[in-house]
């Protein structure tokens, strides 16, 4: 039996659709967020984290940010993901957390060419 739609899903979709439509999908007891096929966002206990590269990192973290660190649960090791926390302040901002998700959008891009460009042998 599927499970009932999720209420945060569907308030995170309307938070970004200043971006465009979104896709969200359950993965390992969160979500992931996506769009043009890549991953920008992840969703774990009703909270919004965006993937970052350095410099975003920093940013996210000067406005209130925090890493998502996932703790293995066989051996309880701790690893960053490389997400960090959307603003509280654009959580209520469909523009704000638009913003910071083009940011995000642009890093999970930029990855997924880099790793194509390694498998590729290029």
């Amino acid at each position: 039996m599927a499970k009932p739609p999720d209420p945060f899903h569907a308030f995170v979709a309307d938070l970004f659709a200043p971006l465009g439509p979104v896709t969200i999908r359950r993965m390992f007891g969160g979500a992931g967020v996506f769009q043009q096929g890549v991953m920008f966002g992840l969703l774990s206990d009703d909270i919004v984290y965006l993937k970052a590269d350095p410099a975003l990192r920093a940013e996210l973290v000067a406005e209130g940010g925090e890493a998502f660190v996932w703790k293995r649960p066989s051996d309880g090791r701790l690893t960053d993901l490389g997400y960090v926390s959307l603003p509280s302040a654009a959580m209520d901002d469909a523009e704000a957390a638009s913003e910071w998700g083009r940011r995000a959008l642009a890093v999970a891009l930029a990855k997924a060419k880099k790793q194509a460009g390694k498998r590729q042998g290029l």
